[in-house]
């Protein structure tokens, strides 16, 4: 059975397990054990001290909107491991096996998650003896060459008051798209990326994992005490041909929220690491972007990645009196909009009046996303502040400019202080997919100019790796002298071949058991 023909579990639809087992209530509970985040020592990139220095567990951005593709569905993207390096191999980028990478949904604006969406991985090696993580040609996600594979199982946990009611395994076995590692080894990762799109019961539900473009823009340098007071630097995105592993999911509307009449959800995402014990704890939390990079405070940044919405109450003072315009006005003499910013409450921690606000809604950060408001035939990359109503902050679309948007609210933009502040980086690197799972394709590895001599339209790479091995004019075994005297520095692997590397003052001495491009 090839991939991207499994179908995953059975005859019944997501729909149908969720609202019967919300209809068995207790009589179906599998255990009455509270679901909070465990005491935590410890997202956006590197937002927070202690999760900088785990990259596998960094909630990097949360994403949730209209589907394009199935209006009455809603799309969930959530990243992890942020500024993957595309050609940083041999170790390229797995999520952790010893983590749960859990999706949150609160459907009735209470601050209690009611669906929690659980991803766990695991990871097969099926050489351990060779260092590579492709032995070949990678031509589909069950390919014997690909050494090294994820699979991951997704739990649908139904809560209430944050007690389980029902746990439901809805996906097993499910294939992770891999690493981009370079155009020899993966000379079709479209392919790939395809095979690892798949349906949860056949039905309208669709679940992808695996590496991608990340599609967050922005200039960072914004940390250089917000570019130094200079403008001209503004307009790089620090993020481009930096990658992410992708976590999406498309879910029927029907599924999350509470009813037609009350279309507003709140969505959040975290990461729990198992400990020495043996126990999970919570060391990892987003909802609305920049929170807790700029809006909380160094000694709350680790406190907020292992709490929870209904303790979000700490964090209010963060939000009613926010340091980041109090920069804005002390470098560029823009003033300070007068505190406290009732404003950024509804923004950040109620959602919109009329717009995304549930009814007697419980303030708390997360994400929240009218799902009643159809997709965008033209979104507007400023969202509603620019008359969007699909867009950020309903929800948070892949082409929405959160950096500008934020940016002006927080100077005033609710209040009546119209601005146009912004970062110059206005969309992303690379254009997102028109279908799900919408992100694009990761930046392979193999980006970058091509050796010297060398040309693309000719050949394919391992040709190519050889002629920029060969001088014009000789075969393909010998001494390369012409070299300076730096110490030569680069070696790539072929399948099946062997190199003998003399360092010394710029000889290369280069032998294979493998005809590379017409010699010995």
């Amino acid at each position: 059975m090839t991939p991207n023909t499994r179908r995953i579990v059975g005859r019944r639809s997501l729909a149908t397990l969720v609202c019967g087992a919300l209809a068995a209530g207790g009589l179906a509970a599998a255990g009455v054990t509270a679901l909070e985040p465990g005491t935590a020592s410890a997202s956006s990139h590197r937002e927070a001290p202690l999760i900088s220095g785990q990259p596998q567990f960094d909630n990097t951005d949360l994403y949730a909107f209209a589907s394009p593709d199935k209006p009455d569905t809603t799309t969930i993207v959530a990243n992890v491991i942020p500024m993957e390096e595309p050609a940083g191999g041999p170790n390229f980028y797995t999520f952790a096996e010893d983590a749960q990478y859990d999706i949150h949904i609160d459907k009735d604006g209470d601050a209690q998650g009611d669906l929690l969406f659980r991803y766990t991985f695991d990871t097969d090696v099926k050489n351990d003896k060779s260092f590579l993580y492709n032995t070949g040609p990678v031509e589909s996600l069950d390919d014997p060459d690909l050494n090294i594979t994820q699979s991951y199982d997704i739990e649908l946990l139904q809560l209430k008051d944050q007690h389980l009611v029902k746990r439901t395994q809805i996906a097993d076995d499910v294939p992770v798209a891999p690493s981009n590692v370079g155009k020899a080894s993966m000379p079709d990762y479209g392919k790939l990326r395809d095979q690892a799109v798949q349906e949860i019961g056949g039905y309208q539900a669709k679940t992808f994992a695996g590496q991608a473009d990340d599609p967050f823009f922005a200039d960072l340098r914004v940390f250089d005490l917000l570019y130094g007071g200079n403008l001209t630097e503004v307009g790089n995105d620090t993020l481009k041909e930096y990658n992410v592993n992708s976590i999406a999911l498309q879910l029927p509307n029907d599924v999350i929220r509470e009813s037609a009449e009350q279309p507003n959800v709140g969505i959040w995402t975290t990461t729990n690491r198992k400990s020495a014990s043996g126990h999970f704890r919570q060391v990892s939390r987003l909802g609305n972007p920049l929170v807790n990079e700029v809006v909380n405070p160094l000694k709350d940044k680790d406190t907020f990645n292992a709490s929870a919405p209904w303790d979000d109450g700490q964090f209010l003072k963060n939000v009613t009196n926010p340091e980041l315009p109090k920069l804005i006005e002390a470098i560029y003499k823009i003033p300070a909009p007068d505190e406290p910013r009732n404003d950024l409450v509804d923004v950040f921690l109620k959602g919109v009046d009329g717009l995304n606000q549930p009814p007697h809604v419980t303030p708390s950060e997360m994400l929240r996303l009218n799902t009643s408001i159809k997709p965008a035939k033209k979104p507007k990359r400023l969202g509603v502040l620019d008359g969007d109503n699909a867009g950020f902050p309903n929800g948070r679309r892949l082409t929405d400019d959160v950096i500008d948007a934020s940016l002006q609210v927080v100077e005033g933009e609710l209040l009546g202080a119209k601005n146009d502040l912004g970062d110059a980086v206005d969309e992303n690197d690379k254009k997102f997919e028109n279908e799900f799972p919408f992100v694009a394709e990761p930046t392979s590895g193999s980006r970058g100019p091509l050796a010297k001599g060398t040309d693309a339209t000719k050949g394919d790479v391992r040709n190519q790796l050889g002629d920029a091995l060969t001088p014009a004019g000789t075969s393909g075994t010998g001494n390369i002298t012409s070299m300076d005297d730096t110490t030569l520095i680069a070696v790539s692997a072929v399948s099946g071949a062997a190199g003998f590397l003399l360092l010394g003052t710029g000889v290369l001495w280069w032998r294979s058991r493998r005809r590379v491009n017409g010699y010995y």
